[in-house]
């Protein structure tokens, strides 16, 4: 636990990571000041349209389970045992996520899940948090953030022994650090964005769709997905190109929204009564997929989350990738401190090469579900991962079951299942020689 020598902790942003990460800190007993550019989403200030919801596996909730929070959040929350892929004429095929059908993904609100995290840090009377103050610089060697209160328009000054950047993709902080010699900075956008629609719930308050799968409607160029909520609607999400013959600026009227939906969407289209303002009133968002490093300074400063790693959301594991961050970032801490450097230092090696991989897995599986979970040689394959599964408990574990249903580190995940497919690929040639060689020798 925290002592009176034990350094005053500044974070930058309270959303998913940082909310959480406060109340990490909060509960070994450290001096948090927690400073977020939005109000207070408690006096009813969370604004709809600009976020997909939420997909919680395993590594999330382990992190939350930590700090006692794994219960609160899974109230809210939707079991997602698998996908519903729906086809071009309003055809459905089931694909479960795993055999076991205990193993589910969770579908949550990202507004309800930062309530909880926020309210867990605020409970500690050693957690301040600063609402409506963003972040403006950063001296990384004082360490000192700089803020602007937005009710007051008045500069303001947090100092402290260690200031954390927990505030997402466009971070600050981050920013702060990019102008240090042989600092690695890269971001990549995605050709499409992407909107939030609505399916509300049926006159009595059901599900109109099936409850417990993430519905995905895959149409090769662009595809959308639906994700359950507590109150029986779906928030939907169109991912489409910005530009082009088929993108977002190419629809300029209601009349081209309500064509493009009944002829790509037609089972969706009855279900989605507030479609036209909808599509009118959300913005399209942007994806980013962020690599940087070293994600440290000096045992000063260091970025977490977002900040750190963004990722595209099509493997749902951003939040989860993040929560993991406050894993591994409190266990060092456990472990090497009061050394601060060695804190970081070890945190960025460990998780630094993982989040590499789970960035690009996310980036592939956007592709995989926009153009090939509706084919029936995917169908086909995921029925082998699953066979195999089950004939193999221990030997053969699916890439996906590894990523979303254990905390095997994404890097060692990927390594894993990259050999498991070379086992099967090299017993699959072995096999088909010998029934060659068999049908050669009898016919002989």
């Amino acid at each position: 636990m925290a002592d009176a020598n034990s350094p005053r902790f500044v974070l930058i942003g309270s959303g998913l990571a940082g909310a959480l990460l406060a109340t990490y800190l909060g509960k070994r007993g450290y001096a948090v000041d927690l400073y977020e550019r939005r109000p207070d989403p408690a006096a009813g200030n969370f604004v709809g349209g600009r976020s997909i919801n939420l997909a919680i596996s395993t590594r999330g909730l382990a992190a939350l389970e930590r700090v006692g929070l794994a219960d609160e959040v899974l109230k809210t929350a939707i079991p997602m045992r698998g996908r519903m892929i729906h086809g071009p004429r309003g055809e459905l095929h089931y694909q479960p996520y795993d055999i076991d059908p205990s193993r589910h993904i969770n579908s949550i609100g990202r507004a309800s899940l930062n309530s909880v995290t926020l309210d867990a840090a605020k409970r500690y009377s050693n957690v301040r948090v600063h609402f409506n103050h963003r972040c403006t610089e950063v001296d990384l060697e004082r360490p000192t953030a700089r803020l602007v209160n937005a009710e007051t328009n008045e500069s303001v000054e947090a100092t402290g022994d260690i200031v954390i950047g927990v505030d997402g993709a466009f971070s600050a902080v981050r920013r702060a650090m990019q102008r240090l010699d042989r600092f690695n900075y890269s971001q990549d956008y995605l050709r499409h964005g992407y909107k939030e629609l609505t399916i509300p719930p049926a006159a009595s308050g059901a599900f109109q769709m099936e409850k417990n799968a993430l519905h995905i409607w895959p149409r090769r160029r662009f595809m959308m997905i639906a994700l359950p909520n507590p109150d029986g609607s779906f928030t939907c999400t169109l991912f489409y190109p910005f530009e082009g013959a088929e993108s977002f600026a190419a629809m300029k009227s209601d009349n081209d929204v309500r064509e493009f939906f009944q002829r790509e969407f037609p089972d969706a289209v009855p279900l989605m009564p507030t479609l036209i303002q909808d599509y009118r009133e959300n913005p399209v968002g942007s994806m980013v997929t962020i690599r940087s490093s070293p994600w440290h300074y000096q045992g000063k400063v260091v970025i977490l989350g977002d900040a750190a790693h963004a990722v595209v959301p099509f493997y749902g594991q951003g939040a989860n990738a993040a929560f993991e961050d406050c894993i591994v970032l409190d266990e060092c801490i456990e472990k090497y401190a009061p050394d601060w450097s060695r804190v970081f230092g070890e945190y960025d090696r460990i998780r630094k090469p993982n989040c590499d991989a789970i960035a690009d897995l996310a980036v592939k599986n956007f592709y995989e579900m926009r153009d090939k979970t509706a084919s029936r040689v995917f169908r086909a394959r995921k029925l082998l991962e699953r066979t195999l599964h089950r004939l193999l408990p221990g030997i053969y574990t699916p890439l996906y079951t590894l990523v979303s249903f254990t905390r095997t580190p994404y890097a060692d995940a990927v390594r894993k299942a990259q050999a498991q497919d070379r086992a099967v690929t090299g017993a699959g040639v072995i096999l088909l020689m010998a029934i060659v060689v068999t049908i050669a020798w009898w016919l002989v």
